[in-house]
């Protein structure tokens, strides 16, 4: 019986791992085409169940990113996500960053800010609740803050910046009566916000949206929200009047396109 040489033997085994290493790799650019996204449990049973580290070789292989929400649980490639002017991409209600992690995409985003974020700000920019990994920069002096207007504001730490961020910041209040009430709703007083809930009052449907979204625009983030609960309205409504002002959609003079809305009574009796 004749007897293979051991050179035979490894080039055999190292031809079978490549073959392996290849056909993980083709069948996790192709499973990631199909889903977009996905979680380590997922990979590992599209692939056979291979053990978690050749998962991430392979991963890292492709240039993978990890979400910065759920916990960072789903991944997917450089090559899929389409990050919008800000740097974030989602799908399924899954965030990702070019930046990174959630506490790199929270650095970057108060460094790169004109005044700095609360952290209701910040989390309305973000989709996630980011207070507590503001607290974790801080105390890693990668950020710093200050108190406005009864809550904390995140900035830049590095002194010139911080000073920019800040001037900004202070200018905020000095804005007109209406904008000064939505950014501090319980420092106003009574009487000024009865006289904005009156004129209000005095608003159509879509004009009270337009009016939210117009105040909503001059907070910049967190404007959305400080504005529905000054104003007892929905979110998505004021968001809804915001993006009519910035798409330039300005006709006040009916409520519901043509044709919209309930049937007369008058209709409904003839039909009937």
């Amino acid at each position: 019986m004749s007897i293979l040489p051991l050179t035979f033997i490894n080039q055999g085994v190292n031809i079978d791992i490549m073959r392996t290493e290849q056909y993980f790799q083709k069948n996790l650019g192709a499973y990631f085409k199909r889903n977009k996204i996905a979680t380590l449990d997922r990979l590992r049973r599209a692939l056979g169940n291979p053990g978690e580290r050749t998962v991430f070789r392979k991963l890292k292989s492709l240039d993978y990113l990890s979400s910065y929400s759920h916990r960072g649980m789903y991944y997917t490639l450089q090559s899929i996500a389409k990050f919008n002017t800000e740097g974030l991409w989602s799908h399924r209600a899954v965030w990702f960053s070019r930046f990174g992690s959630l506490l790199d995409t929270a650095e970057a985003f108060v460094e790169n800010s004109e005044a700095g974020y609360s952290s209701a700000e910040l989390n309305e920019a973000l989709h996630v609740e980011t207070k507590h990994c503001l607290l974790k920069l801080v105390r890693a002096g990668q950020l710093s803050r200050e108190k406005f207007q009864g809550c904390y504001v995140y900035f830049c730490p590095e002194p010139e910046k911080y000073l920019s961020q800040l001037k900004v910041r202070e200018q905020r209040k000095k804005m007109p009566l209406a904008t000064m009430l939505v950014a501090n709703p319980d420092l106003a007083e009574d009487e000024a916000k009865a006289v904005v809930l009156l004129f209000l009052s005095a608003l159509n449907e879509r004009q009270r949206r337009l009016y939210a979204g117009l105040e909503s625009l001059k907070l910049g983030y967190g404007g959305d929200s400080y504005i529905a609960n000054l104003f007892g309205m929905d979110p998505h409504t004021v968001a809804r009047g915001r993006r009519d002002l910035e798409n330039g959609d300005w006709d006040t003079g009916r409520l519901r396109a043509e044709g919209g809305g309930r049937s007369p009574v008058e209709k409904k009796r003839l039909r009937s």
